[in-house]
């Protein structure tokens, strides 16, 4: 895998519902202004810039402009295709989870000044693993139940050879919770990750058994087997 440094400061673009991981493939399609600006310099420069969750709990304040969560992810321009009017369809791949030191400016577009964070296992590779196993068992019940993946999705995760990325990949995947997915970013530790998306998981299975149970679907002695 390749090294890149992540600049001291760089772009952002502040998103609803987005939260973006280490190592995920992002695709955007660029069409604000501010944002066309923003692209045209970082593909003449590093081609990196940061993506960060719209913090929807401060956005009713009058005072601040496009809040967003500290925790963010850096990517890098992966490939990126012209449109018309200056659109643009890009991917961006993540590189490492930043915390957001402060804003340094908004106009022509938000420029922050972030710092790396680095991620720790936790614990031993042998707990992680089992881990890693739970968390395949509850994707592949809860799309059992019904709750669709990306075709092949299964079979990437299962390739993925280190244990973090596996779960940011999983995370940014196929969990469709954003509060939850910008926990789970904001989460160091990848035995704790782990351990939270699991439960997570779990939730959402109980759910969809007490759906099936309703529609008469489910018998009584499934519906706490998780």
């Amino acid at each position: 895998m390749e090294t890149l440094h992540v600049p001291a400061t760089v772009p952002v673009m502040t998103l609803p519902n987005t939260v973006f991981f280490p190592q995920a493939l992002l695709p955007l399609h660029i069409f604000e202004p501010r944002y066309q600006q923003m692209l045209r310099d970082v593909l003449a420069s590093d081609r990196m810039f940061a993506v960060a969750h719209l913090d929807a709990t401060r956005q009713e304040d009058p005072k601040l402009v496009e809040p967003l969560h500290l925790t963010a992810s850096v990517g890098i321009i992966r490939a990126c295709q012209k449109g018309e009017n200056d659109t643009s369809n890009l991917l961006l791949q993540g590189i490492c989870r930043v915390t957001v030191k402060k804003i340094i400016r908004e106009d022509p577009y938000r420029v922050i000044a972030v710092k790396p964070l680095t991620t720790t296992a936790g614990t031993h590779h042998a707990e992680l693993e089992v881990l890693r196993l739970e968390v395949m068992r509850l994707l592949n019940l809860r799309r059992r139940l019904g709750t669709p993946a990306p075709k092949g999705m299964t079979q990437f995760l299962e390739s993925i050879d280190d244990i973090d990325t596996f779960a940011d990949i999983a995370v940014f995947n196929l969990c469709e919770d954003s509060a939850v997915k910008q926990q789970l970013l904001e989460t160091l530790e990848t035995r704790r990750r782990l351990q939270l998306f699991a439960a997570s998981l779990k939730s959402e299975i109980e759910a969809q058994r007490l759906r099936r149970k309703l529609q008469g679907h489910l018998s009584d002695d499934h519906i706490a087997d998780n």
